[in-house]
């Protein structure tokens, strides 16, 4: 399974609540849920949830766990105060408007010590994209912002999320996106090289020694995605 953040760094005990804001089709849901976590996805995306859901709570089901998915706002989580012991939130803050705003609110579900992750793509492989194609921030729903971590770092220390350490991912990813960029996202999904690409990235995903080439080289030179890892402190 492929996720961007090291569920491992969250701390989970057995039983613990983990929420996913942002969760899509629930990558980190299902991983969280084997670590033997009681999982909450979230995501606006009613078409991502209805694929997932089903499979989620079929094997929470397997596993004699508990998990669910359902449709909400990053600005208005609908759960109280202090009611998570980890969160995830990937890939989300470069799409919204306000990002202290959602900051705070996943500062507010967590409770105090709680460890969360929040990851969003790196500026070098942003500004590449950038280069290469205007489609990739131009198109419904695309991103917004550019994030480098030192302001990300600063948005999570204003709504009282410590940063612990700082994590990045896909490395094999930035090429794939950038000649996605370069051919056109409109057109991309059926262009012979992208197809060829992902076909590698699904041959990566089972080699041992791919994942090693992406954890211990790729990640470091051509990072796709940045992971603040952070800990819940006091109220902003």
């Amino acid at each position: 399974m492929l996720l961007t953040v090291d569920l491992e760094r969250l701390e989970l005990r057995p039983g613990a609540r983990v929420l996913d804001v942002g969760c899509g089709e629930g990558r980190h849901c299902f991983g969280a849920l084997e670590r033997g976590a009681q999982v909450v996805g979230l995501d606006l995306d009613a078409t991502a949830l209805g694929r997932a859901a089903p499979a989620l709570r079929y094997r929470a089901a397997e596993l004699g766990g508990n998990a669910a998915m359902m449709r909400g706002d990053a600005f208005a989580l609908p759960f109280p105060d202090a009611t998570f012991d980890a969160a995830v939130c990937s890939e989300v803050m470069e799409h919204v408007h306000d990002v202290d705003g959602a900051a705070r609110e996943l500062a507010r579900v967590l409770r105090r010590d709680a460890v969360c992750a929040v990851t969003v793509p790196t500026a070098p492989s942003e500004w590449l994209y950038l280069h290469l194609g205007d489609e990739y921030f131009e198109s419904p729903g695309g991103h917004i912002r550019i994030f480098r971590p030192a302001r990300l770092r600063d948005h999570l220390a204003r709504a009282g999320l410590r940063p612990l350490s700082v994590g990045f991912a896909h490395g094999f990813h930035t090429p794939y996106w950038a000649l996605r960029s370069l051919v056109g996202l409109a057109r991309s999904d059926t262009h012979p090289w992208v197809q060829a690409y992902r076909q590698f990235l699904l041959m990566a995903t089972t080699s041992r020694v791919m994942d090693w080439v992406e954890r211990h080289v790729l990640d470091y030179v051509c990072p796709k995605s940045l992971v603040i890892y952070a800990r819940r402190e006091t109220a902003a």
